[in-house]
């Protein structure tokens, strides 16, 4: 039998077991790091990518020290999507079935877009664990149908998503009705100023544990680079994606409007398009959710919102339609595929305007692949910088000529000509020099 290396945290049998049977056998970093932390009572902050493993990091240990004998909630753990809370909850059940013996760990999930009154009426008997956003388990608590004063442990996942969908607030109430001595856990990509008065304010000395990545993206992820040259970008993604004939493909838009007007194009073209956005009700929601995990489609169109609020499995290509204007999104979006070591392709078209934001993501270590699509095939090209830089060896290479060829005081006839060639001379011999040095 394979060595467990997870067994040296004396995990509860069951636990153990689940872990086994899962297929979880050596533990990623941030759950080496944070399994301990958390099973010894202190507050956290871990910083990873998505994709490191840290659900598992803080679930393991918070079912460890749940006591099932006692009926109250013991744990909260809060979520900014439905649908990541969904993940979250649907791992904690797959791990409490291994539990035959004594009594039985129970963890509700509380999202929007549910009958709030029958919620409330199946709340005669509080959860051990509570799953969900911070506005439907705050609403609850408001309600007096969820009573989380006895809960010594809050997670709060996807911190600084939380911070930008104005959900923070709601997780401070939440907090607020927790014990003092809480036991707060927070993970975030990013740790924006905005959000250090609320950490300030529950979290004393909190142990930090940074996960550094060894790559910003997958080694198997390719990065292409597509000029749009000013053609129909909606053309251009409708003849890329013919081209790769994608196991699943997610095409990324800035704004839920642009993300339809794409959906609506590929739609009209014949392909079967899911719509990943903000815009969408709970129910269109969980039903696109359930056709993506059926694989229904080939192709999905989104907003960031499923390059980290969502887990799709089994992504091959991803297409930036544009670029994010949050360029730490690139990472984000390009992460959903190439994982769990299979081989990903990342498209990125874009215009002129962008050069500067393509500069700064290669300053984050991303290598591009230079390429054009023409009739259905991608043909490699030049590195989109040579120009530039044949350009500004021009530039230079006239300004010095210019600086050692001095014009006369005075001037004969046909001094022009004389000057251009003694500067096309000097310009020579300052081409091999630079040749030269290359």
């Amino acid at each position: 039998m394979k060595e467990n290396r997870f067994d040296r945290f004396k995990f509860q049998p069951f636990i153990n077991d689940a872990i086994q049977k899962l297929g979880f056998f050596n533990p990623t970093e941030i759950q080496e790091r944070m399994i301990p932390v958390v099973l010894n009572g202190d507050s956290a902050i871990g910083q990873s990518q998505t994709g490191t493993g840290k659900t598992l990091a803080y679930v393991l240990p918070i079912l460890d020290r749940i006591k099932p004998e006692r009926h109250e909630v013991q744990a909260v753990i809060t979520a900014p999507t439905r649908e990541l809370a969904s993940q979250i909850y649907q791992q904690i059940v797959k791990i409490t079935e291994h539990s035959h013996t004594g009594p039985a760990i129970t963890a509700k999930l509380f999202i929007g877009g549910t009958d709030k009154q029958r919620t409330i009426e199946k709340l005669k008997v509080q959860p051990h664990i509570v799953v969900g956003t911070p506005g439907r388990i705050y609403d609850l608590t408001a309600e007096q149908a969820l009573f989380v004063h006895a809960s010594q442990i809050l997670v709060v996942d996807e911190a600084d998503m939380m911070l930008d969908m104005g959900f923070i607030e709601d997780v401070d109430r939440i907090a607020a009705k927790m014990p003092e001595n809480l036991q707060m856990l927070v993970f975030s990509a990013t740790i924006p100023e905005k959000l250090k008065p609320f950490l300030k304010k529950y979290m004393e000395n909190p142990k930090m544990i940074q996960i550094e990545p060894k790559r910003k993206t997958a080694e198997n992820l390719q990065h292409l680079l597509l000029p749009s040259r000013h053609r129909n970008k909606k053309e251009l993604v409708h003849e890329a994606l013919l081209s790769f004939n994608p196991y699943l493909a997610i095409v990324f838009t800035n704004t839920k409007k642009m993300a339809e007007e794409v959906a609506a194009y590929l739609n009209e073209k014949g392909l079967k398009v899911g719509r990943v956005h903000g815009d969408l009700t709970p129910r269109e929601r969980k039903k696109m959710m359930k056709q993506i995990q059926d694989l229904e489609f080939q192709y999905i169109v989104a907003t960031d919102l499923a390059s980290r609020g969502i887990d799709i499995e089994g992504v091959s290509h991803v297409i930036n339609y544009e670029l994010p204007t949050d360029l730490d999104f690139y990472i984000h979006r390009v992460g959903r595929t190439a994982r769990a070591g299979n081989a990903g392709t990342a498209l990125t078209i874009y215009d002129l305007s962008d050069e500067d934001a393509l500069n700064r993501i290669e300053k984050m270590g991303i290598q591009f692949q230079n390429v054009d699509l023409k009739k259905g095939e991608f043909i490699e090209l030049d590195d989109r910088n040579r120009r530039r830089n044949r350009v500004k060896h021009a530039d230079e290479t006239e300004m010095l000529a210019k600086s050692i060829i001095k014009k006369p005081k005075k001037v004969k006839p046909g001094y022009k000509k004389k000057m251009q060639a003694e500067m096309e001379k000097v310009k020579k011999r300052q081409r091999r020099m630079n040749q030269k040095k290359r």
